[in-house]
């Protein structure tokens, strides 16, 4: 199944897989804290997160570059673990010797955030409600405490604070990274030189906190979500595929799917029109990619995932006008211009907001018909200008 899942990205997500650009040695490693207290005073014992590191720290610890990832993806951004790893991380194509985010001048460290969804994958590293409660010795459940993206950001404060890093040379994410990296400077301008928000959002407004429940709704759906107490049973796999669905296509934009499917058949002898059992290729594709993405993933992390999204904005109680007032961090927005998710208008309020304080900021499409994911995909389209803002 996990073959069947890469496979398909490949195939159906990648318009083109890019020549390999970090060739160094990749190796998930994990940061452990005894216990954390979130946001919301309560506290999580035996935390632990995955991250991964390309290029040297140099003396002074000031050449690094935290990347952060999106809603379903983990810290995985560039190489490989193995030589016959199927794919490179998704911006292996500007990092490395060189490249936009060039490892012979950055240390630059990727985490995996707190509630994963990827829980079942070897190389994710997560603290979540699939983690054993030490309370209990159970799965956590729902029981697990409602965490924020500033939790998310507090955890990664905590494995840079244990590397002895005191400054970053910037923060840069796509999509729910992009969203990290506003929290990042909201909340500790002082130690942020520069945010890269690709394809992101300086908060969730009432049309996509309206869509993430649009996502969640098919798990709280399935019987076999039992309230979140599924562990050791049957998981509800069909609700979760069936949210896995609607993210992918959320993800992508009209243009795309006309050009890759257009009205094809998913069979040439199975014609729609004669049974309900007949797809579409875009229909049959996109189940199929998301029937993959739930044998690895976890039902109660993406949840957990929903609400830490919902729950953002960089004005936290106040307005975003007002958050956005502690930014010190030069700015880059870098909006898909095909996106039907995060759509570049949002990154767009940011940057007049931010030029209305003052604060250096610059805004730049990325070009294309792939939506929401050109901003991970194509990533490359916009690597000089990605160069050039972390040169300055």
């Amino acid at each position: 199944m996990r073959r069947l899942a890469w496979c398909l990205a490949l195939l159906v997500l990648l318009a083109a897989v890019p020549a390999l650009a970090y060739d160094g040695p990749v190796e998930k490693k994990a940061f452990s804290m005894p216990s954390y207290t979130t946001v919301g005073g309560q506290t999580i014992k035996d935390v632990r997160v995955g991250y991964e590191t390309y290029g040297t720290l140099n003396a002074a610890k000031d050449n690094v570059i935290l990347l952060t990832h999106g809603f379903s993806g983990n810290s995985h951004h560039a190489g490989k673990y193995k030589p016959t790893d199927r794919a490179p991380g998704y911006w292996d194509a500007i990092i490395g010797s060189g490249r936009p985010v060039d490892t012979d001048k950055f240390f630059v460290i990727a985490s995996d955030t707190l509630v994963n969804l990827n829980v079942k994958d070897p190389n994710t590293i997560t603290t979540g409600p699939a983690s054993i409660n030490p309370d209990t010795g159970k799965p956590y459940g729902m029981s697990f405490p409602v965490v924020t993206i500033r939790d998310f950001v507090n955890v990664q404060k905590a494995l840079l604070e244990s590397l002895g890093i005191r400054k970053l040379r910037a923060v840069m994410g796509p999509s729910m990274g992009a969203i990290q990296g506003f929290e990042w400077a909201a909340a500790y301008p002082d130690m942020v030189e520069r945010v890269v928000a690709v394809i992101g959002t300086a908060e969730l407004d009432a049309w996509t906190i309206g869509w993430a429940a649009i996502w969640a709704a098919p798990i709280r759906l399935d019987p076999k979500w039992s309230n979140g107490d599924y562990y050791g049973r049957a998981e509800p796999t069909d609700g979760l595929a069936a949210a896995l669905y609607i993210v992918t296509l959320h993800s992508r934009h009209y243009g795309w799917a006309a050009r890759t499917f257009g009205r094809k058949w998913a069979a040439p002898d199975r014609d729609p029109a004669r049974s309900f059992e007949n797809k579409f290729a875009i229909e049959d594709t996109l189940a199929k990619i998301a029937a993959a993405r739930a044998q690895v993933s976890d039902a109660n992390s993406f949840l957990y995932l929903v609400k830490a999204n919902q729950l953002f904005s960089a004005g936290h109680r106040g307005s975003l006008e007002e958050g956005l007032k502690a930014v010190k961090a030069k700015v880059l927005l870098l909006p898909a211009e095909s996106d039907l998710l995060l759509f570049p208008a949002y990154s767009k309020r940011a940057f007049d907001i931010l030029k209305a304080h003052g604060t250096p900021a610059l805004y730049h499409e990325i070009p294309g018909d792939g939506g929401h994911l050109d901003g991970a995909f194509g990533i490359a389209k916009v690597g000089e200008v990605i160069q050039k803002f972390l040169a300055e």
